[in-house]
């Protein structure tokens, strides 16, 4: 079975575990997320965002990186979700916020999609710089790498894993801000793992998915920052 295909099964089971986890949020007992329902026009503009900045981004990368063809990124996805998303909560002056639903989807979703990403070795270009270390991969080419992809895959794993004890805790702070916690969490992890990665720098060091990364965090910072405080364990419910 090729690379190529491994990758895209890994990309299915991240979808499917994401609708899981979904479903499964919506069964637990006094878990209460926002009634506004996600209409048409929002869930289009979601797809059309994200789907615009994962072909954006990570095509944008190979240039910067002087390679050639078009490429996706799921950090890419995020930030032209998000910035989609907010544009049309303020065009329809929706002052809620609708992303808490969507932490552990989140979370679950990379930390699965990453493993496809890891089978589908060079090809894919998402391996990391040569290293020395015992647990360095050989993606094709006869040089140990960082696997990366892992590194990433693992750091989301364990957020998922934070989430669902903050659920069954009832931690009303992380139930209410999960989203933006983990789009914080992901921001920094994802910053740190960059600098273990073959692209082109875009200023001094930094490549355009550090930029981003740094982007994706302030934004999260922000939102945590000015979050209104939970309510009571009797009235949950997530901004």
């Amino acid at each position: 079975m090729t690379g190529a295909v491994l990758h895209a099964i890994f990309d299915l089971v991240a979808w499917l575990a994401a609708f899981a986890a979904i479903w499964w949020l919506s069964r637990i007992r006094g878990l209460k997320f926002p009634s506004q329902s996600f209409e048409l026009p929002y869930i289009a503009v979601l797809v059309f965002g994200a789907g615009l900045g994962a072909y954006l981004f990570g095509t944008l990368n190979l240039w910067l990186s002087s390679q050639g063809g078009i490429a996706r990124s799921v950090e890419g996805a995020l930030a032209g979700g998000i910035v989609a998303i907010e544009l049309y909560k303020w065009r329809h002056g929706i002052a809620l916020r609708t992303g808490a639903r969507f932490a552990l989807p989140l979370a679950i979703g990379i930390a699965i999609g990453r493993i496809g990403c890891y089978t589908a070795g060079l090809e894919d270009f998402t391996y990391g710089t040569p290293t020395a270390l015992p647990w360095g991969h050989d993606f094709g080419d006869g040089i140990l790498r960082h696997p990366v992809q892992l590194y990433e895959s693992f750091a989301m794993a364990a957020f998922a894993a934070f989430y669902v004890a903050a659920v069954f805790r009832h931690d009303d702070y992380v139930i209410t801000n999960g989203f933006y916690l983990a789009l914080a969490f992901y921001g920094a992890q994802r910053f740190v793992w960059e600098f273990l990665k073959p692209y082109g720098a875009l200023i001094g060091p930094l490549t355009l998915f550090h930029l981003l990364s740094l982007s994706v965090l302030l934004y999260a910072v922000v939102m945590l920052a000015t979050a209104p405080h939970p309510r009571s364990t009797h009235e949950r419910a997530a901004a």
